[in-house]
């Protein structure tokens, strides 16, 4: 049926099989974005976090009949667009050094290869007195560049750990990373004085997703099979569970929409970050072990609209976004930061269809490994995403 006036909800039709193929909006040559369909479910859009008030959904855009589904009506749009970011003074991202090379579109890398992931911990493997292993752990987002190293448990302290790096550093042409990424902030003194010490920035975050993913691997095929393993063996650490806290209204868009796009135009998207004409970060899905993606793999994502987009995205980047996850209790999204902490990012009414939904959401999130992202932007017809960020849902690692 039609859609109500904002503070008012529309019902949404279910949209299955070849129905919802023709679901997909286009708002420019190179951008697509579409409502979620997953499991039979068409996801809506939500309660505009600033107001508590259900905004309607867009109208298909003037008068163009492919940015409706046909004979459903429904008259959702595309929802994210490309186009110049305006910073509104908050300081440009990385820009592309003059003169540094930059390739055709498909051969640009995803993430930051001047971005270090390190571990600096005991495993659960003994040695022959009987005493747990330690070892370092320092890989690059894209995983090109890979050490592990295995050090006595007598010599855990921040000055062999800095040497090491050191070391490593000279390996490696004597460039020193940008900043290094930690997950275990159990060991945050040791890690942080080591590189201090190396005028290196270290950074807890459970960004770490390449890292992650290399010690799952690791525990297969390098920790498992070792004679000294043993699995009752404990690392020691271990995050508690962070209860959700209110988040700032600065940090709030307006309204926000659940959406998805495919792969292949994603990564369009993810250039303006790359080429520093959009906040944001983001990773190359290839250095996680459970993540194929494709060209046409559909990733789920939310869309935040603001009418202050680029101040939001400037200070939502502040925050290391890892990930989003709604919570069916509470009825709101739940925003992941740093290491353990968790937001309640937006609200939405506590009904049967909007938990389904939220549900349907999470399950095509878990379809592709727990990819997502979230995107910031002026309003569903903006030529500009003023931030975005490709996010993981996964656990920490069990060693």
């Amino acid at each position: 049926g039609r859609h109500a006036a904002c503070g008012r909800r529309s019902s949404a039709r279910r949209v299955v099989g070849e129905e919802a193929k023709t679901m997909r909006g286009r708002l420019t040559r190179r951008m697509k974005a579409e409502a979620i369909v997953c499991g039979g479910a068409h996801l809506a859009p939500r309660m505009c976090p600033a107001t508590s008030r259900y905004r309607s959904r867009p109208v298909a855009r003037h008068g163009d009949p492919e940015r409706a589904c046909k004979g459903s009506g429904c008259n959702h749009g595309a929802l994210l667009g490309r186009g110049r970011v305006g910073r509104l003074g908050l300081g440009a991202p990385r820009a592309v050094a003059e003169g540094e090379p930059v390739g055709p579109e498909s051969s640009i890398p995803l993430g930051d290869d001047n971005v270090w992931e390190l571990d600096f911990c005991s495993r659960p493997l003994l040695d022959e007195r009987g005493k747990k292993k330690w070892e370092l752990l320092v890989c690059n987002s894209s995983r090109t560049f890979e050490h592990s190293e295995f050090l006595p448990n007598n010599k855990i302290n921040s000055v062999v750990l800095r040497e090491t790096l050191e070391r490593i550093v000279e390996a490696q042409g004597g460039k020193k990373p940008r900043k290094v990424l930690y997950f275990r902030t159990q060991l945050q003194t040791i890690v942080t004085r080591a590189l201090n010490e190396m005028q290196v920035k270290a950074v807890a975050s459970k960004r770490c997703f390449s890292l992650m993913s290399w010690l799952d691997e690791r525990l297969e095929t390098v920790y498992k099979p070792d004679p000294g393993y043993d699995p009752k063996v404990s690392t020691g650490f271990a995050e508690q569970e962070a209860i959700p806290k209110a988040l700032k209204d600065a940090l709030r868009g307006e309204r926000w929409f659940f959406v998805q796009m495919d792969w292949k135009s994603l990564k369009e998207e993810m250039k303006d970050v790359l080429e520093g004409r959009a906040f944001g970060e983001i990773f190359d899905p290839v250095a996680q072990t459970n993540i194929g993606v494709t060209d046409d793999t559909l990733i789920p994502g939310i869309a935040v609209f603001s009418r202050r987009a680029g101040p939001l995205a400037g200070w939502t980047g502040s925050m290391d976004l890892s990930n989003i996850k709604p919570d069916k209790k509470r009825a709101c999204l739940i925003l992941e930061t740093g290491v353990n902490n968790k937001w309640e990012y937006a609200a939405f009414e506590k009904t049967e269809e909007n938990i389904a939904e939220a549900q349907a959401w999470e399950t095509a999130k878990n379809g592709v490994g727990g990819l997502h992202f979230l995107a910031i932007q002026d309003n569903p017809d903006a030529e500009v995403c003023a931030g975005l960020w490709l996010l993981l849902d996964r656990p920490l690692p069990k060693i």
